[in-house]
């Protein structure tokens, strides 16, 4: 859709065609327990290229409402797990990399007003139908996302 709201899943679906292919989708299982509790806060924690980038593109393309993605799962490890359907493609995805924003700022106020401006476009563009004139920040503008279409937001920021 937009460039950090439901974001395309192509990325994914190279990764998932390639031979290399591990499968890790048992992180979504881990997720989707964790959703709508207190642990719904989740830091996915490695070293440098153990697959953080990976990952967040998987979480992406698995709860993004953008595209049907269920046969791009259909063989993977998640299918078989208890509540597969119950979270494929039902929230709102805001896929984050900190490192486009880091690289094209000055300072950390350049980088958060360029983060916030992107972000505030894209969620507009992406609602066109809902009255944005009372709404002047982030927070604000996702608050009436979610108060006219009553849907959740999943944030996924890749931040290395």
């Amino acid at each position: 859709m937009g460039n950090y709201l439901n974001p395309d899943i192509s990325t994914f679906a190279r990764v998932v065609n390639s031979e290399i292919y591990v499968d890790k989708t048992g992180l979504i299982e881990y997720t989707n327990r964790s959703a709508k509790t207190l642990q719904s806060y989740i830091c996915i924690s490695r070293p440098r290229r153990f697959g953080k980038s990976m990952a967040a593109n998987m979480l992406a393309a698995y709860y993004g409402s953008s595209e049907d993605t269920s046969a791009l799962f259909a063989s993977l490890e998640i299918s078989q797990c208890a509540g597969y359907r119950d979270h494929l493609n039902q929230y709102d995805v805001l896929k984050i990399n900190m490192q486009d924003f880091l690289s094209e700022s000055q300072s950390i106020e350049d980088m958060l007003a360029h983060l916030t401006a992107c972000l505030i476009r894209d969620l507009k563009n992406g609602f066109p139908q809902i009255d944005f004139s009372y709404a002047k920040s982030l927070v604000s503008v996702m608050r009436e996302v979610f108060a006219q279409t009553g849907r959740s937001f999943v944030i996924l920021i890749d931040e290395w």
